[in-house]
């Protein structure tokens, strides 16, 4: 019904149309904008009671999350919505700068398939964005990508006002403070909800530029892969927080003896609201399915569907299930 219904059409134009808004004041380059250009990367940034603004260089999840910002558009979805289509070619038209910084792909620039893409970030940033996401030295941990980067360990940021000294450190389970309840939360660890949104953000750009975009994974390692490769590779270090080392530990259980060794409890598996940036132990809440259990899904599709099925079928051939009835 929805797609044969023009009021959604409407509907979709005003996000559309907020997006590019959102997009022109996230790009900017200047001291209002959250892009640097120097350190290809995003930032919060603080404004000041006299209008001045400043960006507070945490390498933090703040980074990564614009690259959610991103979906395919299918040549049938396309024929189908022109005047949506219409409008942002429009708005592409009367702010030029947008075509700079975000990607928003018309006739002659279409991907595989004929496929297009309205993405926050583009090719370029994309590609340095994504070099700090895949360094084992910052955001890539053995068990996922981590909510802050590891090289705050070593280099703290801080930010000083009217005398006063704010600091963020890598922490990558409990808090050094009593801030937030004594856990470090976004200062370091794994959250499973934000890395299956990053995962998605990496199959909807596969969709778009196939094997025609790789990119090293690990960063420095020598290793190319395209964004289905890596997409997989996230969700199997997620995954490896529940499975068995070669020890026969589970990292979910960190040091806890009795859930590792004991019969009654080493199989049966808990699912925390976050896990150690570093080994993988389940932080806070124990019983968190809504979001972790997200490791699920990610484990039934990069099981049975590859990357040229994938790229051929399109997020059906992931998604599509078929109901057998008896």
């Amino acid at each position: 019904m929805r797609q044969n219904d023009p009021i959604y059409e409407d509907l979709a134009a005003s996000y559309a149309g907020n997006l590019l808004l959102i997009a022109r004041a996230m790009n900017g380059m200047g001291p209002d904008g959250m892009w640097d250009e120097e350190d290809g990367f995003y930032y919060d940034v603080l404004r000041f009671p006299d209008g001045s603004a400043t960006r507070l260089k945490v390498r933090s999840m703040v980074g990564l999350l614009p690259l959610c910002a991103t979906t395919v558009v299918e040549p049938w979805q396309r024929e189908r919505i022109p005047k949506l289509t219409a409008l942002i070619s429009e708005y592409m038209r009367r702010m030029p700068e947008l075509g700079e910084s975000m990607h928003a792909t018309g006739p002659g620039h279409f991907g595989v398939a004929e496929r297009g893409i309205m993405a926050l970030v583009n090719e370029s940033r994309l590609r340095r964005i994504l070099s700090r996401m895949l360094d084992e030295n910052e955001f890539l941990s053995p068990y996922g990508i981590r909510a802050l980067s590891r090289y705050h360990a070593e280099h703290p940021y801080v930010f000083s006002v009217q005398g006063q000294e704010y600091r963020v450190n890598y922490l990558p389970a409990e808090s050094d403070t009593g801030m937030f309840g004594g856990n470090s939360n976004w200062r370091g660890p794994i959250w499973m909800p934000v890395n299956a949104l990053l995962i998605r953000a990496l199959l909807s750009y596969y969709l778009y530029y196939g094997d025609n975009f790789k990119i090293e994974c690990p960063t420095d390692s020598g290793s190319l892969m395209n964004l289905f490769e890596v997409a997989r590779e996230i969700a199997n270090r997620l995954t490896r927080i529940f499975l068995r080392d070669e020890a026969g530990r589970r990292p979910v259980f960190g040091g806890t003896e009795k859930f590792q060794n004991d019969p009654h409890w080493r199989d049966n598996l808990l699912f925390y609201e976050y896990f150690h940036g570093d080994n993988g132990a389940g932080l806070g809440a124990s019983h968190q399915t809504g979001w972790t259990g997200l490791v699920a899904p990610l484990i039934e599709i990069f099981g049975h569907v590859d990357a040229q099925t994938f790229l051929e079928g399109g997020r059906e051939a992931a998604f599509h299930r078929e109901i057998k009835t008896v």
